[in-house]
């Protein structure tokens, strides 16, 4: 009986039967995806989120809490007995902004593999934005000449710029010319200036701190020379996925309406007023924020709004989809590649004639 992995599973499944998983642990949340490839990339088995808020707190103290981590690691039980009973064969785990800044996130790391047997790799933030474009890829507007994506996490904002090539088939390809780690995100943002209380005048100087970090990184565009021709914004994260569901009108959140939609910055910021004119209470029961969202949401509208004033654009690519996706992919491609590369040797062993030497073992 063929050996099991450590996920449980045999690693030997037929491709068609094989499992992936894709884990991201953030700053904020906790997500699992757990897909079999299509002929149109994926098809989602399993899928988990949870708000474990890991880095609350991080900060003011540059660590990671008692509390925060216990939720995370509780949340990475979930996922683990998960792929295990799936019989995943192939996964990727990752840890992102908390785990890298806080001055305990290698500790913790070890503390997870003991505790739930996942090993959890710390990605740099080229490796994340990286990741990001690829899960987002499907949603560029292959018309436009270069896009803006945006993935506003809790701990950090990733921006990247992508130019949209076409290949020799006339395939459109996204090509990352440039991008940048911001080190604020939702959490962060709204630990430094509150949340659950956030006035005009609060508001205001999220939208400008923001505003200023985006300086040296909207300089190098502009002496690219980059915003030639049509570009559009892609924005993957929590944030922009609330605004279109609030935009909306949805009395329950709906990933199939949300993700792919296209909105204008000014519905956006119309959005964002209605949302700074609620009190906290309101956020809360509002059924496209909720409570876990509603000190967090108008940090992450700050960020837009600094992004959207450095880049104006008429049109907004929102997707509920990023880092897990984009995992998946890769994990998928680098399985067809090897599949091609032993299909090219035995086809060149065959065409060779290859024999094996007389007393050879």
């Amino acid at each position: 009986m063929p050996k099991r992995d450590e996920t449980g599973a045999h690693p030997r499944a037929p491709q068609s039967d094989k499992l992936y998983a894709a884990l991201d642990l953030g700053t904020n949340n906790c997500r699992l995806l757990i897909a079999r490839r299509a002929p149109d990339g994926f098809k989602v088995v399993d899928a988990y989120s949870r708000i474990v808020r890991l880095g609350e707190g991080l900060v003011g103290s540059g660590t990671l809490g008692d509390a925060a981590m216990a939720r995370a690691i509780d949340a990475l039980r979930i996922c683990a007995e998960k792929m295990k009973r799936r019989g995943v064969t192939r996964a990727r785990t990752i840890a992102t902004a908390a785990c890298r800044t806080a001055s305990n996130g290698a500790d913790f790391i070890a503390r997870v593999k003991k505790e739930t047997g996942l090993s959890l790799e710390i990605v740099s933030t080229e490796d994340e934005a990286r990741l990001a474009v690829a899960g987002c890829a499907p949603l560029l507007d292959s018309e436009c000449a270069s896009a803006l994506v945006f993935d506003i996490g809790g701990g950090s904002t990733e921006l990247i710029w992508v130019r949209l090539e076409k290949d020799d088939a006339g395939k459109c390809r996204p090509v990352i010319g440039d991008w940048v780690s911001l080190p604020c995100g939702v959490v962060t943002l709204a630990e430094r200036h509150g949340g659950v209380e956030v006035p005009g005048e609060v508001y205001r100087q999220m939208v400008s701190e923001v505003a200023e970090r985006l300086v040296p990184f909207l300089d190098r565009l502009k002496q690219a020379e980059t915003r030639e021709g049509a570009f559009h914004l892609l924005g993957t994260s929590g944030t922009v996925t609330t605004i279109a569901g609030v935009h909306l009108g949805l009395e329950r959140y709906d990933r199939m309406r949300v993700d792919g939609i296209w909105i204008s910055p000014h519905d956006v910021r119309r959005v964002t007023r209605s949302l700074l004119e609620m009190d906290y209470t309101r956020r809360a029961a509002h059924p496209c924020v909720g409570q876990e969202r509603a000190d967090l949401v108008l940090a992450g509208c700050a960020i837009f709004e600094a992004i959207s004033d450095a880049w104006p654009a008429d049109r907004l690519r929102v997707a509920d989809r990023g880092l897990r996706e984009g995992i998946l992919m890769s994990l998928m491609e680098a399985d067809a590649a090897r599949r091609r590369r032993r299909r090219r040797r035995r086809k060149s062993r065959r065409g060779a004639g290859t024999t094996t030497p007389a007393g050879a073992v």
